[in-house]
């Protein structure tokens, strides 16, 4: 009997021990005609027992180059795809240039800077001043969301002349509601109940009715059976 101690080592377990031996009997092939027919049989073979890669795009490909990665990249055989080597497949990719980002202004974040860099291109006196008003408004917000609290446009007009030099000017008011700390808990303490009966007032008076109405019952049932 032959045990797995005594074979050699499996590289694919994806495709078992019968796709690598008939990986080894295409090696052992000296007919290249033969060699390449029976190499396309084992490919449709490995995509049967593997229909999972059928999803993955450009499957085929990788069909082709984990047969020549079983055969340990010596198989002859000729491929619709570019043969992958030994140096190719260790290969490292280059790394990738991590973007980085120091806002002026941390509560602004960076967008608001590349939107600043457009409004300043822009020849369109109106579209100039609308983008203007916009930065205005949306700094503002972005100020009452990170402090929590109020700020006058004179501070923000402060900045907006930090950032652009001076360029750009808002003419509106940029009206944003201020932040309240307690209008959640305030919100949550009344509960499902409470929002119902402010609702439907009518549901409060059903229920006292009907309250009522049985405790007359219970004092007609006791005074007729005493």
């Amino acid at each position: 009997m032959e045990y797995n101690t005594t074979r050699n080592h499996l590289i694919y377990r994806e495709y078992g021990r019968h796709i690598q031996k008939m990986v080894e009997y295409l090696l052992s092939l000296e007919d290249p005609e033969a060699r390449q027919r029976n190499a396309q049989v084992v490919i449709e073979l490995m995509g049967f027992l593997n229909p999972h890669l059928k999803n993955v795009e450009d499957f085929r490909h990788k069909l082709w180059d984990h047969l020549f990665l079983i055969s340990d990249f010596t198989l002859d055989v000729e491929s619709p795809y570019p043969i992958p080597t030994r140096e190719t497949l260790k290969a490292k990719p280059d790394p990738l240039r991590y973007p980085k980002k120091y806002p002026r202004f941390n509560h602004l974040g960076k967008n608001i800077e590349v939107v600043i860099d457009k409004a300043l291109k822009e020849e369109n006196p109106e579209k100039r001043q609308g983008f203007a008003n916009a930065i205005a408004y949306y700094m503002k917000l972005a100020y009452n969301n990170w402090h929590h609290e109020t700020v006058h446009d004179d501070a923000i007009q402060g900045e907006l002349t930090n950032l652009t030099d001076g360029q750009l000017t808002f003419t509106n008011t940029p009206y944003v509601r201020q932040h309240r700390p307690n209008e959640g808990r305030d919100r949550d303490r009344g509960g499902y109940g409470d929002y119902r009966n402010k609702r439907n007032p009518k549901f409060q008076q059903r229920d006292r009715g009907g309250r009522n109405d049985r405790n007359d019952r219970g004092g007609k049932f006791k005074k007729r059976y005493k």
